[in-house]
């Protein structure tokens, strides 16, 4: 099947049995520990099937640096818990010092499996923890995690596992951060600082439990390529499946991709072990993914094995995605889809919210992504990976992502220290996140060294090397700050797309450089004359606005909405630019003490966004979306 939506005609989000499991509900502690039965389902589409939702009522508790003497891993009694839901953020709705400080938290929640047949393996799937979290299972240890923004996986131990009684999940949530963290924790500056956006900890996105039969699928990755507009696409696939049976398994796996079905292949697998299956498809006539035409293909993946002494293969997992045909190319300098020139608008997103902070609801999130598309943006970027649901929300609406890791200003001297997690955070969001037809670069960092010194360039040479070993189909780029006084980088040679992060007229810059938008122009023409072969883009620019007053006053309504209009028109008058991209869609926390430029400010909110924190319009969102739709953003 294909399909081409709309601005906002998109399916829901779990089948109408399962819609219960999406409105968030406030339980009771004591109900909470007689334990809940997970409903199948969950908030996106692409997956394993065996997924259950692990929402429902959770428990929760402060730690106040006795959790762990106090053994909150083995408590039984729902005394002394609160009853919240996850999605959650300990600190959301705050905005004092004492909630951006670090500190720690403990989620409980007391479950039944779904089925009792021995024979299946069951996984928690997290969405994203910030930051550190130890886990245990009916009071023993199973695991520790650091980092955020990407989902990871826990296989609960047969030997700890209650098939008829109830299970108790505990974890405890640290969200300090060190200097080696993604993002990682400023040495200089306000005590705390973790980067561009407030520190909320806790789940912060949904929690699942996944049921396995033997089979499960590792990593999937289907990646479609054309050699010309009208060409026949070819689609690349590499999938790994594990084996979690005690006995050897000869496994089959077939694929459809539309209407298109296919062998990829047979292999053995150990008990334990996993094995890498690949094959191409060639695939004619497809429609083609584009922000005017979002077409997806639906994507099948079966495992199959044949049980000891038949014949017949039994299909024991299944796996299903939504895959858009469409090809991402730089030549001359110019960022392309299929073959026709990009001049993007678009808006930067944080994930934040008054009451519930970062941890967003698919109601909230949804109307996130549409405002977007309202506003006529045909690109989003945020300084870290966005949830499933926003990713496959921009597939369907036809809007391009800037994805990136969260390597937020890293002085070169701390960069070799931060730079295995930084690979390794790469590789895991180009294997999380690759089939999104709609992510048009892997970005690494964001405003580095201005100077690219020995490590930045060993990092920037790792990292790309890294993302195109696993996804050759994309381009790989970063954000940095743009200032006149610097000169050409040979650094950033490897890279395809560099993002210019552009505040002339609003900061004064080192020296005051960039105090004056008169001097954008000729800076722009000489960061591409030291790019000739590289795609530009400006991948920040925005001025605060929290009150209206004179056109003059920064800060002001007017003041904002000059401002855009301004560089708007700069960016018309230079063909060469691949997009441009306003920082941001809406209002978000930073830090206790924050100002932005902004004489009058209110700390700790960043007021630059289109939309204040309650998502109601500045006068600058008419100025943008005028611009924006007037647009030809993607060319002949």
């Amino acid at each position: 099947m294909v399909t081409a939506l709309g601005v906002v005609a998109l399916a829901p989000l779990l089948t109408p049995a399962d819609a219960g499991i999406a409105t968030l509900r406030q339980g009771s502690a004591s109900a909470a520990a007689a334990g809940e039965t997970p409903t199948p389902g969950g908030f996106y589409k692409a997956g394993p099937s065996g997924r259950y939702l692990l929402g429902g009522t959770w428990l929760f508790r402060f730690d106040r640096g006795v959790g762990l003497s106090r053994r909150f891993e083995d408590s039984k009694s729902s005394s002394g818990w609160t009853a919240v839901t996850v999605p959650n953020a300990w600190n959301g709705g705050q905005q004092s010092a004492a909630a951006y400080a670090p500190t720690a938290g403990w989620y409980r929640k007391d479950f039944l499996l779904p089925s009792s047949a021995p024979a299946y393996t069951w996984i928690v799937r997290f969405e994203s923890v910030n930051n550190r979290v130890t886990i245990w299972l009916n009071g023993h240890q199973i695991a520790v995690h650091t980092g955020a923004f990407l989902p990871f996986e826990v296989v609960l131990p047969a030997s700890g596992l209650s098939r008829t009684a109830v299970n108790r999940l505990v974890l405890r949530v640290s969200d300090a951060h060190s200097l080696t963290d993604l993002p990682p924790l400023s040495r200089t500056g306000p005590k705390g600082v973790v980067g561009g956006w407030w520190n909320y900890g806790g789940l912060l996105r949904e929690v699942y439990l996944r049921r396995v039969d033997a089979l499960d699928f590792d990593s999937v990755q289907v990646l479609p390529t054309l050699a010309c507009a009208t060409c026949a696409a070819r689609i690349s696939y590499s999938v790994v499946v594990h084996n979690y049976a005690q006995t050897a398994e000869r496994v089959a796996l077939t694929t459809r991709y539309g209407a298109l079905g296919a062998g990829l292949g047979e292999h053995t697998i150990a008990a334990g072990a996993s094995a890498t299956f690949t094959g191409r498809l060639n695939f004619p006539h497809p429609l083609l993914w584009s922000p005017s035409t979002p077409a997806l293909y639906d994507v099948s993946l079966d495992a199959s094995a044949a049980p000891a002494g038949s014949a017949a293969p039994v299909p024991l997992a299944h796996y299903s995605l939504e895959s858009g045909i469409r090809e991402l190319s730089v030549t001359a300098g110019h960022l392309y889809l299929n073959y026709r020139p990009l001049h993007l608008r678009g808006v930067g997103l944080v994930e934040d919210s008054p009451t519930g902070g970062a941890a967003l609801s698919p109601a909230q999130q949804l109307t996130l992504i549409s405002r977007a598309k309202q506003l006529g943006a045909t690109v989003i970027r945020s300084q870290y990976p966005l949830s499933a649901y926003e990713e496959q929300l921009a597939d369907e609406m036809g809007i391009m992502l800037w994805s990136e890791i969260p390597v937020y200003q890293v002085l070169d001297t701390r960069l070799r220290a931060v730079t295995p997690a930084a690979v390794a955070m790469l590789r895991d969001n180009v294997l999380v996140n690759g089939n999104h037809p709609s992510i048009v670069v892997w970005s690494i960092a964001n405003e580095l060294d201005p100077v690219v010194g020995p490590a930045q360039s060993a990092y920037i040479a790792a990292a790309v090397s890294a993302a195109h070993q696993l996804d050759p189909t994309r381009p790989v780029g970063l954000a940095y700050q743009g200032y006149p006084a610097v000169a050409c980088q040979a650094g950033y040679a490897p890279l395809a797309l560099l993002g210019i992060n552009d505040y002339f007229g609003w900061y004064p810059g080192p020296s005051g450089q960039i105090a004056d938008i008169g001097v954008l122009a000729d800076y722009l023409a000489q960061e591409h004359a030291c790019y000739p072969g590289q795609a530009l883009m400006v991948s920040e620019f925005g001025a605060e606005a929290n009150r209206s007053g004179p056109l003059d006053e920064r800060g002001t309504y007017q003041f904002q909405s000059n401002f855009i209009a301004a560089q708007l028109a700069e960016f018309a008058k230079t063909p060469w630019l691949s997009g441009a991209i306003y920082w941001a869609l809406q209002d978000f926390l930073v830090r206790p003490g924050w100002t932005g430029g902004n004489p009058y400010p209110t700390p700790p909110i960043f007021s630059k966004g289109l939309l204040d924190l309650a998502g109601t319009a500045k006068p600058a969102w008419t100025v943008a979306q005028q611009a924006y739709r007037s647009t030809t953003q993607v060319g002949p």
